[in-house]
């Protein structure tokens, strides 16, 4: 109930003016994103590459609604690589994309092209792309895509959402040599038909999905905040023996810091998903949906309203 309560708020435009406009409110969002702009995306980025963490940039645009629109988000692309290159953040900056905001619906050629400039633009800086995994019926276009892309640049990972059930059968094919694939829950309402509802469900399949990526050849990015299962994956690397070089954990920012500190010392690479842009209240709204201990936070917002 409370997650469908989050992903119908991510909507609200007049709870968005709320939570901007109060000073606990603009605080909740600076924990999570790192700004509005590149020039703070990159700030940022230094004070967590400082701390010895890794980065994947997310850019959180308005929309993408015309080709011109999509031809924009790929020039930010590029433009912030050529940024994290000149700052010395790469390699331990990458970017993730999502194809939506590339034209995917609107032309998937379109999308495609833009992509592998922005994969182009990520070589050149030292680095590489992830895709980001978007609703159920963007993954094939989404999967074809990225095997596509991954024949002129081999590191293109993708991320795959544990609660669709396709998902353990897609990482059976990923997880092959070279292939980067970032496991994470899941976080769009999706229908029964294609997705496990339960919380148990998704840990399971989870736990599933991970079972397949440690045994494979791929390198796999453990992306989730859940104690257990960051446990789980631990015994997992070490079962199928894995050096702490063949595979990576993934937080969001702003989420469980001391253990992202934790994983680090142990010697782990740890990625931090690092949002910047205009569209952060949708953004928001799903980490509360994915993680309800988060809410507490955004009630804090809301009860200093003036």
């Amino acid at each position: 109930m409370l997650r469908s309560l989050f992903l119908a708020a991510a909507g609200s435009a007049r709870l968005e003016r709320l939570v901007e406009s109060t000073p606990a409110g603009s605080g909740v969002v600076r924990r999570f994103v790192a700004g509005s702009g590149a020039d703070e995306a990159l700030a940022t980025t230094r004070e967590l590459a400082d701390d010895g963490l890794a980065v994947s940039l997310v850019h959180l645009g308005t929309g993408t609604e015309t080709l011109e629109q999509a031809q924009a988000v790929r020039d930010e692309h590029v433009a912030l690589l050529a940024r994290l290159r000149a700052a010395g953040l790469t390699p331990a900056a990458e970017v993730s994309v999502k194809l939506s905001e590339l034209g995917q619906r609107l032309d998937e050629r379109v999308a495609f092209e833009h992509a592998h400039a922005i994969c182009a633009a990520a070589a050149e800086a030292g680095t590489t792309v992830t895709l980001d995994a978007e609703d159920h019926t963007t993954t094939d276009a989404t999967l074809e895509t990225l095997l596509e892309l991954r024949r002129d640049f081999p590191s293109t990972g993708a991320a795959l959402q544990a609660y669709l059930r396709r998902t353990e059968g897609d990482c059976r094919e990923l997880a092959v040599a070279g292939s980067r694939v970032r496991l994470c829950k899941g976080a769009y309402a999706e229908p029964e038909s294609v997705a496990f509802q339960s919380p148990l469900d998704v840990d399971k399949s989870y736990v599933r999905c991970l079972n397949v990526l440690m045994s494979g050849e791929g390198y796999p990015m453990v992306a989730t905040h859940d104690p257990r299962l960051i446990a789980i994956a631990e015994d997992r690397a070490r079962w199928f023996d894995r050096s702490t070089g063949e595979c990576e954990f993934q937080l969001l920012h702003g989420v469980r810091p001391e253990e992202q500190a934790r994983l680090a010392a142990g010697g782990h690479t740890v990625r931090v998903y690092l949002p910047y842009g205009k569209q952060w209240f949708g953004y928001l709204m799903r980490r509360f949906a994915e993680r309800p201990a988060n809410v507490a936070y955004f009630a804090k917002a809301i009860s200093a309203r003036a």
